[in-house]
């Protein structure tokens, strides 16, 4: 059944570890409130939610922007009727976008004498551990000085971005990696919905956990906007940042005094609790990292690793899928296909074929002389999905 209630401000202390930074905010502008506003009757839109997040600040909250609209802003600068389809004029348009956008930022946040700093990301700045400490740092020394980041995808060069990606994920991303309290998807729907009809009794105004059910619920809250998200995308977000110690609430920007209303703990769109809180490197393996690959494992292999917390060891390894290096990081799925955990492989794919199901004293033997051990994941290099 769908678990949801309605939402109670008391409820969320205790879903917000004491290791999360609760006055630490993530926001996420969707293209629908910037598409809209580029109208001048309209732009009091986002204007207002740059007066909120500055108002928030000067209270020493930490905020951090995670916006869209880049190759929309471009496909506008450039005269063209509609959006490209191909990857070469998406990247153009981004190009072009991004000085404007960032315009329209400074613009607004410098009215109100906030400075603005520009972090584009890739996913590769998340699946490279150096890299995604490194950006960690900026973000975090940004914050110190008093400065608002303004983060957005690098469409311009990143290909699997404009193919797939969206802000939502990268919002979440994003919050999990700076341990925010709270991560706010901003949109021009009200949040998620029982009902295709998305009358308001229909709203769900709290979601403890996010089931299947609750998934199946995505394509009853369509956006009608011009974002490539959807309700899907921002169910994932709450999924990578409720796993990592977030709470996320998914509302309409469009809502005059919605960030102060959610951040006042007043009921305002859905509300997605943290699930629970994982370490850095946890993260990085889960929701950062890109897999290489897949292994398989026996059930025996399934109950050492979820129950008992043990590395995986090359007997219990059944099938080896994809071609990896060691130190990739790979799916590991049960007997069931269902993917269990992910982790960082001691063996190539190769190597790891040639030992699969053999004991540990049996793989020396097997590689080398050169190989310390059986293990081809260790416990401490591995993450379970929750």
């Amino acid at each position: 059944m769908v678990r949801y209630t309605d939402v109670k401000s008391k409820a969320d202390a205790k879903f917000t570890p004491k290791s999360m930074n609760i006055h630490r905010v993530v926001i996420k502008i969707g293209t629908s409130i910037l598409a809209q506003g580029r109208d001048a009757g309209e732009a009091s839109v986002l204007e207002s939610l740059v007066g909120e997040i500055c108002d928030f600040q000067s209270r020493k909250w930490e905020m951090i922007l995670v916006t869209s609209g880049a190759i929309g802003m471009g496909v506008r600068e450039l005269g063209w009727a509609r959006r490209p389809q191909d990857i070469p004029r998406k990247q153009a348009a981004a190009a072009v976008g991004q000085v404007g956008l960032m315009g329209t930022y400074q613009k607004l946040f410098g009215a109100r004498g906030a400075t603005v700093a520009q972090v584009l990301l890739s996913r590769g700045d998340f699946e490279d551990r150096r890299r995604y400490l490194n950006a960690r740092n900026t973000l975090q020394t940004l914050i110190g000085l008093g400065v608002v980041p303004i983060i957005n995808e690098n469409d311009t060069v990143a290909v699997d971005e404009i193919r797939f990606g969206d802000n939502d994920r990268l919002s979440a991303m994003v919050a999990a990696k700076m341990s925010a309290g709270t991560l706010v998807i901003l949109s021009d729907v009200d949040g998620l919905y029982r009902s295709s009809a998305r009358r308001e009794s229909d709203l769900v105004g709290m979601v403890p956990e996010i089931t299947a059910e609750v998934e199946r619920l995505a394509w009853k809250s369509r956006s009608d906007g011009p974002g490539t998200g959807g309700m899907a995308s921002k169910i994932d977000a709450a999924k990578i940042a409720s796993h990592s110690g977030v709470v996320t609430v998914v509302a309409n920007g469009f809502r005059p005094g919605v960030l102060g209303e959610i951040l006042a703990g007043k009921p305002a769109g859905t509300k997605f609790l943290a699930a629970g809180k994982l370490s850095a490197r946890e993260k990085w393996l889960l929701f950062g990292a890109v897999p290489k690959g897949d292994l398989v494992v026996d059930s025996g292999a399934e109950a050492a690793l979820r129950e008992r917390r043990k590395s995986l060891l090359a007997i219990g390894v059944t099938a080896v899928r994809g071609a990896f290096r060691k130190g990739d990081v790979v799916r590991i799925r049960g007997v069931s296909g269902r993917e269990i955990a992910r982790g960082t492989v001691n063996f190539s794919s190769e190597d790891t074929g040639r030992i699969r199901g053999l004991k540990s004293s049996e793989v020396r033997s097997a590689l080398g002389s050169g190989t310390a051990s059986g293990e081809v994941v260790h416990r401490d290099s591995l993450a379970l999905l929750p």
